[in-house]
C-alpha cells in the first residue's frame, strides 16, 4: 500500500468506528412514544399535545420513573372509570405538569407554547 493511502484508511477505520459505537448506543436507546393530543375541556384556548421528544429530548438516556406513574398514568383505566381532566388549578398546586411547568420549566404565561 502506498505511504499517503495510510492516513486516508485511518480516517475511514475512525468512522466507520465512531458510526458503529453511535448506532450502538442508539439501539440501547428506549423508542420514545408518539405525541399525545390531550381532550380539550372547559375553557381551554386549544388541544394541548404532549411531545416526549421535547421533554426528554435533553437526557442522554430517558429515565421514564420521574413522571410515570406519579405523575401521569401510563395505563388504560379500567371500563367505565373516568379520569379527572388535568386543570390549571391543579396544576398550579403542583399536580400533572404543575410539578415541573412554573417551578423549574417555563411557567404558565405563554398559553400557546402548549395550546395550540
Amino acid at each position: 500500500m502506498h505511504k499517503r493511502a495510510w492516513p486516508t484508511l485511518a480516517a475511514v477505520i475512525v468512522i466507520v468506528g465512531v458510526c458503529a459505537a453511535a448506532t450502538a448506543l442508539a439501539q440501547n436507546m428506549p423508542k420514545l412514544p408518539a405525541d399525545i393530543t390531550l381532550k380539550q375541556t372547559g375553557d381551554s384556548p386549544g388541544k394541548v399535545t404532549f411531545s416526549h421528544s421535547s421533554h426528554l429530548g435533553y437526557q442522554a438516556k430517558p429515565d421514564c420513573t420521574v413522571c410515570h406513574p406519579k405523575l401521569a398514568p401510563i395505563t388504560k383505566p379500567a371500563p367505565g372509570v373516568k379520569r379527572a381532566p388535568t386543570t390549571h388549578a391543579a396544576m398550579l398546586k403542583g399536580e400533572a405538569c404543575g410539578s415541573c411547568h412554573g417551578k423549574t420549566a417555563h411557567n404558565f404565561d405563554d398559553c400557546t407554547s402548549c395550546h395550540k
